[in-house]
């Protein structure tokens, strides 16, 4: 992830980030001062993106949980294998978010 002037960056899963704030300042600094109505779609689009993520956070803490985690629950910590297994259940998902980030990305048809 890069801190570059521009208006749209890249994290380490390749999902767009919106930064409003940065946005405005280029614009403003290219002499294309930012209307409201630029304002506003610019905050709902960071608004949408900050939806997305807390979406698929919940999605991946849903999805791990429920396939590492015994429905008894027999000590206050998670054991090795339960730690283990969410590990490896978080890698996949976040490779499996990233690719599909790429796919959509750079507009290639699936495998």
């Amino acid at each position: 992830m890069t801190d570059e002037p521009g208006q749209t960056r890249y994290n380490s899963f390749s999902t767009l980030v919106l930064n409003p704030q940065r946005i405005l300042i280029n614009m403003a600094a290219k002499n294309n001062i930012p209307t409201p109505v630029d304002r506003e779609q610019i905050f709902g689009m960071a608004e949408k993106e900050m939806e997305y993520r807390v979406e698929l956070f919940n999605k991946l803490t849903h999805t791990c949980f429920n396939k590492c985690v015994e429905k008894r629950y027999k000590e206050a910590e998670l054991n090795m294998g339960e730690n283990s297994c969410i590990d490896r259940c978080v890698s996949k998902y976040w490779q499996v978010t990233n690719l599909i980030g790429q796919l959509l990305g750079s507009n290639r048809p699936p495998m």
